[in-house]
């Protein structure tokens, strides 16, 4: 082996990215800092990536609880509205429901139990367990909910979540009752206007109301789809996606970006010669095992991307290899007998062969995403761009 480096995957350091700025010219200039100052040697395939962040703030995809209000009001009419399955999040959802109050006279505000879409607990499993609660049936009301668990903090935030959402909405002029359900139908008991707040189950809990007697029944994907007095939008996803960037305002996933990728790629294939794929990425796909967490509150890992990365992996599991194929081998006996079967791989699919069982079946974009994701942070290390080597490599590649 001429080099024992496999998957490599850096933080680039940039600018503080500012309204209208090119970040085109951005992400390959620091690319090219990044070859004269730390030895960085491009390679065909490798891997440019940059947060979805960035790309909304050079936007200038921003949104104020007031467009949200207006969107709200003339989509649902302003009256009672239902807000159910939201996320529990000052960052992803506080500002978002500031707009929802403001937008309506009183808010239904349905929780899932024992947590969130995304992982965070509102109830301890065995605690609802000994109290003798299903969640696939019983409707709580906040009376109940606290009769029966008090008042819970999140173990990472220190809030109570229905206080803070309660006291959020109150504090914009809306009237507030709280339920907590799991059967998005349960809210029609309250009123038929509902805006279903879940991410990755959208589909299908719109697909419920609207059997059910639904009238005005929109996603988050469906509000601020289009420009409110000058405001950003995201004609796919709406609200979806979204951060606070101030205590009046949120930042919009970005829109309308694969033209960004494609260009960064040509202009990275002028000063390289190297064919370089690009992508934008926000949340990983990920899951935390001891807070519970699934990391994507984005729609997607990644909303624009080179064509280069559509698919997933198509690989050997090495160590099934080793311990089936060429259970008699070892050493380079051992060593050129896999790297003859990797080469043997003609492109075709290796799904249902036993040799590539227990490798990751998921999307690519979605896989470099997470590394990506955890790459980068989402504090001060001031990395937005990530560049990634190897990843495309296999044990053949020298």
């Amino acid at each position: 082996m001429s080099r024992m480096f496999g998957t490599v995957s850096m933080g680039i350091r940039a600018p503080i990215i500012r309204q209208g700025d090119d970040l085109v010219q951005i992400v390959t200039g620091c690319i090219q800092d990044a070859m004269k100052y730390d030895g960085l040697t491009p390679r065909d395939r490798d891997v440019v990536a940059m947060t979805e962040a960035i790309v909304a703030r050079a936007q200038g995809n921003y949104a104020s609880v007031d467009h949200i209000a207006k969107d709200v009001r003339n989509k649902l009419g302003g009256e009672t509205v239902g807000v159910i399955f939201p996320i529990l999040s000052r960052n992803r959802f506080a500002i978002c429901l500031r707009g929802i109050a403001k937008g309506c006279k009183k808010i239904v505000l349905m929780l899932s139990y024992p947590s969130d879409e995304v992982g965070n607990h509102l109830i301890d499993w065995d605690m609802m367990d000994e109290k003798g609660v299903d969640p696939y049936k019983d409707v709580l009301s906040e009376k109940t909910y606290r009769e029966l668990f008090g008042y819970i903090k999140h173990p990472f935030t220190g809030v109570d979540y229905v206080e803070y959402y309660s006291d959020l909405i109150r504090e914009c002029g809306a009237e507030v009752e709280v339920v907590f359900a799991n059967d998005p139908r349960a809210i029609l008991k309250y009123t038929k206007n509902v805006i279903h707040c879940d991410i990755h189950t959208r589909a299908r809990t719109k697909r419920i109301l609207k059997a059910a007697g639904g009238e005005r029944i929109f996603g988050l994907d469906e509000i601020m789809t289009e420009s409110v007095d000058g405001s950003g939008y995201n004609p796919g996803y709406g609200l979806l996606g979204s951060n606070k960037s101030t205590e009046d305002t949120v930042k919009l996933f970005p829109r309308a970006c694969q033209d960004l990728v494609e260009a960064i790629q040509a202009e990275l294939l002028k000063i390289t010669g190297k064919h370089i794929e690009v992508m934008v990425y926000g949340d990983g796909a990920f899951k935390d095992p001891v807070g519970k967490i699934w990391e994507l509150a984005d729609p997607v890992v990644s909303p624009a991307y080179t064509a280069g990365l559509e698919g997933t992996p198509n690989e050997l599991k090495l160590k099934y290899l080793a311990d089936n194929d060429f259970a008699d081998l070892s050493g380079e006996a051992l060593r050129d007998a896999i790297r003859d079967k990797i080469q043997q791989k003609d492109g075709s699919s290796l799904v249902g062969n036993m040799a590539a069982q227990g490798t990751t079946p998921r999307r690519l974009t979605d896989l470099i995403g997470s590394l990506c994701d955890l790459t980068s942070g989402s504090g001060d290390k001031g990395t937005p761009i990530v560049y990634i080597q190897g990843y495309f490599d296999n044990y053949t590649n020298d």
